[in-house]
């Protein structure tokens, strides 16, 4: 494995980085970062594959070990990187609990403020 780099954010990461397994076999190169950075969330990368087993393949957040200027390495091995699945888009969801469906009087002060610094 080359020298990577100083380790960098999953905000900074750039498309075509190569990706290492654990063994420091190169299994890919980032396609995509999957994240929302509003909410400071990293949900993973697709990586493709094709010099490796082929396709592109999902590798969950808990599954990325480090993120480097220049290659990113994995917490799994390269047989692990293989039988990674194929990404698939996510349907989009939302929910409701018994304060959304509740009339009257609003919330709180503190409440709304809670609401406003957690995104809600």
């Amino acid at each position: 494995m080359d020298d990577l780099g100083e380790q960098i954010s999953y905000l900074t990461l750039g498309h075509d980085v190569p990706v290492y397994a654990s063994g420091g076999e190169r299994v890919g190169k980032v396609v995509r970062v999957l994240s929302e950075p509003a909410a400071d969330m990293f949900d993973g990368i697709i990586i493709d594959t094709t010099a490796g087993p082929g396709g592109h393949k999902f590798v969950d957040a808990p599954e990325v070990g480090q993120i480097h200027e220049r290659g990113v390495v994995l917490k799994i091995d390269a047989a692990e990187a293989a039988r990674l699945p194929k990404p698939e888009a996510n349907p989009g969801a939302i929910t409701v609990g018994p304060s959304d469906l509740v009339a009257g009087r609003g919330p709180g002060f503190f409440r709304r403020t809670w609401d406003r610094l957690s995104g809600k």
